[in-house]
């Protein structure tokens, strides 16, 4: 189960490792993906900081996380994508549900879930 663990926690590093570069690299290309519209440099600008710093952020701590005595990274990182979930159903409240919200909010949640179990499982390791 451990090598489990490691394997999923490594697929989701590396999931938001791809996507931090694409939007560090293609952000135009990206931003059309998650239905965002940069206006101009500050745009961009805001794409790259803002949604690449946190998807590398939330990487790096996943790949920290798999270090041995390290786990405390995957609770961060599962606490960031956590965060991410909750302003989710903060609009679902406001804003309303449709099917092209709800699947990425599955998804989070589904991360946060291997997260935590990849800390549980490799703690006890």
């Amino acid at each position: 189960m451990t090598l489990v663990a490691r394997i999923l926690v490594g697929l989701v590093a590396l999931f938001f490792l791809a996507f931090s570069f694409r939007f560090f690299f293609l952000p135009e290309g990206i931003a059309a993906e998650f239905a965002i519209a940069p206006l101009g440099v500050a745009g961009l600008s805001t794409i790259r900081g803002d949604l690449g710093g946190a998807f590398f952020a939330i990487g790096a701590f996943a790949l920290l996380g798999l270090r041995a005595g390290a786990t405390q990274w995957l609770y961060a990182s599962a606490a960031v994508i956590g965060a991410v979930a909750v302003g989710r159903t903060f609009g679902f409240a406001i804003d309303g549900m449709l099917p092209t919200t709800l699947v990425p909010f599955a998804i989070e949640v589904v991360f946060v879930g291997v997260l935590l179990f990849g800390a549980r499982r490799l703690r006890a390791a």
